[in-house]
C-alpha cells in the first residue's frame, strides 16, 4: 500500500460516509474531477464530499463544489441514492443535478487531506465519448454504461452495483 493509499484508508475508511455530489453539464459536458489513488491508479467522479455533522446535504455539496472546482452552484433535483461498499470505505452517496451559478474553474483542494498528500488530479468537462473512452475500473460505477447525458436525468431510486439482490 503507497503513502497515499494509507491516507485514504486513514482518513475515510472504517466508518460510514454519507457523501453528496453534483453533476454538472454545461455545452453537453459533464464535468469531471479526476482522483489519484495510488501511484498508479486514478478515478474518475463528479464534484463532491463528505457531509459535515449539523450542516444540511445542500449546503455542503455548495461547500465542496467551491473547494474542489471554484465554482458557485445552485442545487437541484436529487437525481439517485447510490452506496459504495468496498472495505475499508463505506458510502451512501446523494447525487444531485446542480446548475452553474458563478465562479472560475479551478484546481481545488480537499481540506482534510494534507498539502503534500492531495488526491484532485484533474479537472475536465468530458464529452460523453471522452467519459466512455475512459477505463470503468477508472470511473465511478455509475458513469460506466452511459449513452447520453440524458440518461443522467432519467436516474432515480437506490443503486448498489456491488450486490444486486436487495433483500
Amino acid at each position: 500500500m503507497d503513502k497515499i493509499e494509507k491516507e485514504i484508508d486513514e482518513k475515510f475508511g472504517g466508518r460510514l460516509r454519507l457523501r453528496v455530489n453534483g453533476v454538472l453539464i454545461l455545452n453537453n459536458k459533464l464535468l469531471m474531477i479526476r482522483h489519484k489513488m495510488s501511484d498508479e491508479r486514478f478515478f474518475w467522479n463528479v464534484p463532491g464530499g463528505g457531509v459535515d455533522y449539523g450542516s444540511d446535504s445542500v449546503g455542503n455539496l455548495r461547500r465542496e463544489f467551491l473547494e474542489e472546482t471554484g465554482l458557485e452552484i445552485c442545487v437541484n433535483e436529487l437525481l439517485c441514492i447510490h452506496e459504495f461498499l468496498k472495505p475499508p470505505l463505506h458510502a451512501v452517496e446523494l447525487y444531485f443535478e446542480v446548475s452553474y451559478v458563478g465562479g472560475k474553474l479551478v484546481k481545488g483542494a480537499d481540506p482534510e487531506l494534507a498539502g503534500d498528500r492531495q488526491i484532485i488530479d484533474e479537472l475536465a468537462f468530458l464529452t460523453i465519448e471522452e467519459l466512455g473512452e475512459i477505463n470503468n475500473e477508472e470511473k465511478h460505477r455509475l458513469f460506466w454504461e452511459l449513452n447520453s447525458f440524458d440518461e443522467l436525468r432519467k436516474w432515480k431510486g437506490y443503486f448498489n452495483f456491488e450486490n444486486n439482490c436487495i433483500k
